[in-house]
């Protein structure tokens, strides 16, 4: 088959998609590759498991809500969507202002890599596993994720740079975490990947003139995939209810701060990028943790109180650790150590504090089922 024939939009499975970007790849940047392969607290990583204890997962207690969504994800309703067509205008790369064209990238590679990132775990449990349940659902959501990952290096080849995605998967560091820490991480990465896509997509039908690119006219689609796929994991934990009780609500705690924390840092850095959206950051970033935390009570018994008056100010301490710490860098030098060092430690204090604000319990319903709201 010519693999340029063929656009992963319309590839039925992930080993089809991979084959085509695989092909393309011989075009793609080291600069992008480089950036792709960083691995920093603020980067998205590639991840590894136990997968054979995430195998002997049995979905019968949730077996109706499960046969629903598998036949929802088998029925594959974004196929051929994710490729430009006659809505895809022509950037001006080189005229776009140079700050909002470095963040813009920046964000491209990030959401290039964490989609990618899903799509390797994803593709590997399917690639391991015996249990049918799991492996047809894990075949699906690696085929989503190819798709994405795909659509970003198409919109990066524009501006001269694209990941490559090969090379990605066989040189970048792995990192390992328990079959548990997965559900929580990767179900909130959905999930608020899911509120971030679908917060800007509504303020740019309402504002059209502040949409710079036009990625973001596939937002809504793609944020569907992303909330197809929390469903997913969210259904995984509800087949084990340990998972959600006990010791195990501290750690979905630790997980709800890291990930907003993280979001909250990275989405500073660009301030040009939410600029030229006409999105106050600040705002933006309690918007997609309220949304987040609304969808999360149909399988956490707590949220996070994001209106609590020390909420904000350790999120902001953290942010300005940051970027002294990104200062002390540059610095080099044993000055520039200490300054590392030194706020490192002040934003280890801030994140202390943040998971120190009590929680908010609630009752978790019977049925996690929910459908896109936004």
């Amino acid at each position: 088959m010519n693999m340029h024939a063929k656009h992963t939009a319309d590839a039925e499975t992930v080993e089809e998609s991979l084959a085509i970007q695989e092909a393309q790849s011989v075009h793609d940047s080291d600069t992008a590759t480089a950036v792709a392969m960083q691995n920093t607290l603020l980067t998205p990583r590639f991840y590894t498991t136990d997968f054979d204890e995430m195998d002997a997962i049995d979905v019968s207690p949730v077996r109706e809500d499960w046969d629903k969504l598998i036949a929802q994800m088998k029925s594959d309703p974004n196929k051929g969507h994710f490729k430009k067509n006659e809505d895809w205008d022509d950037i001006d790369w080189d005229g776009m202002e140079p700050e909002l064209k470095k963040e813009f990238i920046d964000f491209l590679i990030s959401s290039c890599t964490s989609e990618f990132s899903g799509c390797v775990l994803y593709k590997e449990m399917k690639r391991r596993g015996n249990n049918p349940d799991i492996c047809e659902l894990f075949g699906y959501m690696s085929r989503d994720e190819a798709r994405h990952a795909g659509f970003i290096n198409d919109a990066l080849r524009e501006a001269g740079i694209a990941v490559n995605l090969g090379f990605l998967t066989r040189a970048k560091k792995y990192t390992y975490f328990k079959p548990k820490f997965i559900y929580y991480a990767t179900y909130l990465s959905e999930k608020i990947g899911y509120a971030r896509y679908i917060t800007i997509y509504r303020h740019l039908e309402n504002h059209p003139d502040k949409r710079f690119h036009p990625i973001f006219k596939w937002f809504r689609e793609w944020c569907n995939d992303e909330f197809s796929h929390g469903e997913a994991f969210a259904l995984l934990m509800k087949s084990d209810p340990k998972l959600t009780s006990g010791i195990n609500v501290w750690w979905i705690k630790f997980f709800l701060t890291a990930v907003y924390s993280t979001m909250w840092v990275r989405d500073h850095q660009r301030p040009a990028f939410h600029k030229a959206l006409d999105v106050d950051i600040s705002w933006y970033g309690q918007e997609v943790f309220r949304k987040t935390s609304e969808m999360s009570q149909q399988i956490f018994p707590i949220t996070l109180d994001i209106d609590h008056p020390r909420w904000m100010r350790g999120l902001n301490a953290m942010e300005r650790a940051n970027v002294k710490i990104a200062e002390g860098k540059d610095q080099g030098g044993l000055m520039g150590k200490l300054k590392v060092w030194g706020n490192s430690a002040r934003a280890g204090l801030a994140f202390v504090s943040l998971m120190s604000i009590p929680s908010i319990k609630h009752q978790v319903p019977e049925s996690t089922w929910l459908e896109p709201a936004y």
